[in-house]
């Protein structure tokens, strides 16, 4: 029970009050606004990734890490064991997701463009380089295809931000970047 019922019983006949009205004006003209500025911000931004999208049978995605790993690795990780995989500049790189690692280890030239091909060989995960803001879902079945240039040198991690199940907390895998 209202405190001051309307006089009719049709509340949408009512008169809507100049306030409430200037209120639904606002609020549509800033709706209007933020679409549209979505729209502009996906062109002009420059945050998005140049990517691709192609489906792939997961084995047939690694027969390609495994080519790779054969053709362009320089050494073994002393901690993991890991390959770790120095392609040339230009080229696809490939790297893998399963329970719970990133596969190979890579090393790339700084200022020089790859080609960085993700899939996962089992369950959805997250691909997540940090520190940088750069922020994928992995699927089975698809490779996602971006390319990258890195600009600075260092050790860059790459977090697994999906949760893929037990081991979820030590998917940590590595992209070296040097001069």
């Amino acid at each position: 029970m209202a405190i001051h019922p309307p006089e009719q019983r049709i509340w949408w006949n009512e008169k809507v009050a100049t306030v409430e009205l200037i209120w639904i004006g606002v609020a549509f003209l800033w709706g209007l606004v933020m679409f549209f500025m979505m729209i502009y911000w996906h062109g002009a931004g420059g945050q998005n990734l140049s990517n691709e999208a192609y489906r792939i049978e997961p084995e047939a995605f690694g027969e390609r890490v495994d080519e790779m790993i054969e053709a362009y690795t320089v050494r073994e990780d002393e901690d993991s064991g890991y390959p770790v995989v120095h392609p040339p500049p230009g080229s696809d790189v490939y790297m893998l997701a399963r329970l719970w690692e990133w596969y190979p280890i890579l090393e790339l030239e700084k200022g020089q463009s790859y080609r960085l091909n993700l899939s996962s060989m089992d369950w959805q995960h997250g691909f997540s380089l940090q520190p940088t803001n750069i922020n994928v879902q992995v699927h089975p079945g698809y490779v996602l295809v971006m390319t990258i240039t890195p600009t600075e040198s260092g050790e860059f991690s790459v977090v697994c931000n999906e949760f893929c199940g037990i081991g979820h907390h030590q998917m940590i895998g590595r992209i070296l970047v040097t001069e």
